[in-house]
């Protein structure tokens, strides 16, 4: 086969038809193109997806916070962390020296009274919400370099914990199941709003990918039925609008999630992203159940680049790509993101290798 652009790659391994190679793409530390540029692996403000030749690229161009005009509160700052109340009435310790998830540590919303009262009239699909400007760029950017271009953000499990953290929002499932639900139900309606909205002004991307991290190790938060009794219907309503408009759904969930795979299908994704290794997730057992009907993205155990093993590297990708990339069903990327301990010469030399056992 000739050789396909990113754009004709990734639209054929997301509808499972042949292709050349795997696909490509990944996700990186702020930190680590800083360190890469100043050792002079990367030109200064060198693009990562072209240096490395990605095959997609991603627009994260929605603003969900509640209060879009409150002014983010210091409530405490030391030399390295700073603690602030958000528009979503959130408090947050965020560490000013390096790229972290923020420290939950309380917030205004811990039942179903608060969100009535203080979140949900404000949740409103208003024009300021959406960075057109970021997304027109975006898009015209990858369709010069021929990559497949998706509008990215959170879907409804993502936009309700940083309202009302994940320990009151694992109860009020529990609790207070229809707290949850119209939660659910909210932001799913607002999401579809706003995309409506932009892709009527600007255009529609090739894909939607949805960022839903709903595991830790070894268990997911919430038990399948739960999640087809809560979470599902705000899946489906959301991946439905997307297969609406012709457009496939990659869905990201960190963590341990398989037990919630085959009702996320039930939902309509066509591919799973990012497969935590050290979560317990397998990406060969996920290939080997459900194979046939979603795409695979991920599932390389990122530890291994973080200690720039290489032979470990070597190992896993000859004991997992040939199997992935079997019916055209596979995406290759880390099982997390890059940092900066790992170095310029690992991450090439994964991308080289990877792409040498992908190729058909």
């Amino acid at each position: 086969m000739t050789e396909l652009t990113g754009l004709e790659r990734i639209g054929r391994i997301l509808r499972r038809e042949p292709v050349d190679r795997i696909g490509l793409f990944e996700h990186f530390w702020g930190d680590t193109q800083k360190k890469w540029t100043s050792q002079g692996h990367l030109r200064e403000g060198e693009d990562l997806a072209t240096h490395f030749g990605f095959d997609m690229s991603l627009c994260w161009p929605f603003n969900m916070m509640a209060d879009l005009d409150f002014v983010p509160e210091v409530i405490e700052e030391t030399e390295e962390t700073i603690v602030t109340r958000d528009g979503n009435g959130a408090v947050l310790r965020r560490h000013k020296l390096h790229d972290t998830t923020p420290e939950h540590i309380d917030f205004m919303v811990k039942e179903r009274a608060a969100w009535e009262e203080k979140i949900k009239p404000l949740l409103k699909p208003e024009r300021r919400r959406i960075d057109f400007d970021a997304y027109r760029n975006a898009k015209e950017a990858a369709a010069e370099a021929h990559r497949f271009f998706c509008w990215s953000g959170p879907n409804v499990f993502e936009l309700m914990h940083p309202v009302c953290g994940h320990e009151y929002m694992l109860m009020g499932m529990a609790l207070d199941p229809d707290w949850v639900r119209d939660m659910v139900n909210t932001y799913a309606e607002l999401n579809i709003a706003l995309l409506e909205i932009l892709f009527e002004e600007a255009g529609k991307p090739d894909g939607i990918w949805y960022y839903e991290d709903m595991g830790f190790k070894q268990r997911p938060f919430m038990s399948p039925q739960m999640y087809r009794e809560i979470v599902q219907p705000g899946h489906k309503k959301t991946f439905d609008h997307a297969h609406s408009l012709g457009l496939p759904v990659i869905l990201h969930s960190c963590g341990y999630v398989e037990p919630l795979v085959p009702g996320l299908i039930e939902a309509g994704m066509d591919c799973l992203q990012v497969i935590e290794v050290k979560a317990g997730m397998d990406p060969l057992r996920i290939k080997g159940e459900f194979g046939d009907r979603i795409v695979l993205f991920g599932g390389m155990d990122a530890r291994n680049l973080v200690a720039n093993n290489r032979d470990a590297i070597r190992e896993e990708l000859e004991a997992k790509v040939p199997a992935l990339k079997q019916d055209s069903g596979y995406i290759l990327h880390s099982d997390h993101s890059i940092p900066d301990t790992c170095d310029y010469e690992t991450y090439r030399f994964f991308v080289d290798e990877g792409l040498r056992l992908g190729t058909y």
